[in-house]
């Protein structure tokens, strides 16, 4: 299926002043090079209320929700070539604003229960089509074993839509894409490049080469390296902290 639309659902809390944010604009840059249009939708800025289990959206109204949200203008944007779900790592797995999001996505499916080519059960798509999935993620610690419960999620999460994940872009180290300092710009540049690299050949190849996904998961600086310059700014930070609060009486 050729990839001519694609929709970014951004979860970082943060927003457009994120990590995940630089991530995702530079895989669009390339994505976009290759003809493809695309949106970003910022959940920090949307209204989305947990699911209710109601299953109203399968019964009572089909295909819409009782809830009275934003969910309500963006279950038609799924309507695309490729979903990216971009999210930070969280205790191991996506933001709540992005499992919020996911979980609100039922009214998509129709309710009759089918078994997929492996033998388990699953929903079909209301019509009949999934949008191809890809997975951007980044994280505080240092190493891609990080990233372990998201590949497996993604997978199910695509088994259940009846799609495929095509590419996953995981960068441990998160915090050196928008730390401030000089040293590090040479080594954002060419690992930016990597990702608009990354998104052209998505949309170009229907996935990520093995030589581009070994060039992105490259540490961008020794990992030991790594964790005493967060300790030593974490300390900084929090000696300041000590030396801010007023002295009991």
């Amino acid at each position: 299926m050729p990839i001519e639309r694609i929709l970014v659902v951004n979860g970082s809390p943060r927003g457009n002043n994120s990590n995940t944010r630089v991530m995702i604009d530079e895989f669009l840059k390339g994505a976009g090079k290759a003809g493809a249009d695309s949106e970003i939708v910022t959940l920090a800025e949307k209204q989305i209320e947990h699911c209710l289990g109601c299953f109203f959206c399968w019964t009572r109204t089909p295909g819409e929700c009782v809830l009275d949200d934003d969910m309500e203008d963006l279950l038609p944007k799924l309507d695309t070539d490729l979903l990216v779900f971009a999210t930070p790592l969280y205790v191991d797995n996506v933001t709540g604003l992005t499992k919020n999001f996911m979980d609100r996505m039922i009214p998509l499916l129709d309710p009759h229960i089918g078994i997929d080519e492996g033998g388990e059960c699953a929903h079909d798509m209301r019509s009949g089509r999934s949008p191809l999935i890809a997975v951007v993620s980044n994280c505080g610690f240092a190493g891609m074993s990080h990233f372990q419960v998201l590949r497996l999620l993604f997978r199910r999460v695509a088994r259940n839509l009846r799609s495929k994940v095509v590419a996953e872009i995981y960068r441990d180290m998160g915090g050196l894409l928008t730390a401030r300092s000089i040293l590090l710009k040479p080594l954002r540049a060419s690992y930016k490049k990597n990702l608009r690299k990354a998104g052209r050949e998505v949309v170009e190849n229907g996935g990520i080469s093995d030589i581009t996904q070994h060039k992105l998961q490259r540490p961008l600086i020794p990992r030991k390296k790594y964790v005493e310059a967060v300790n030593k700014q974490f300390d900084k930070t929090l000696s300041k902290l000590e030396e801010s609060r007023p002295e009991e009486e």
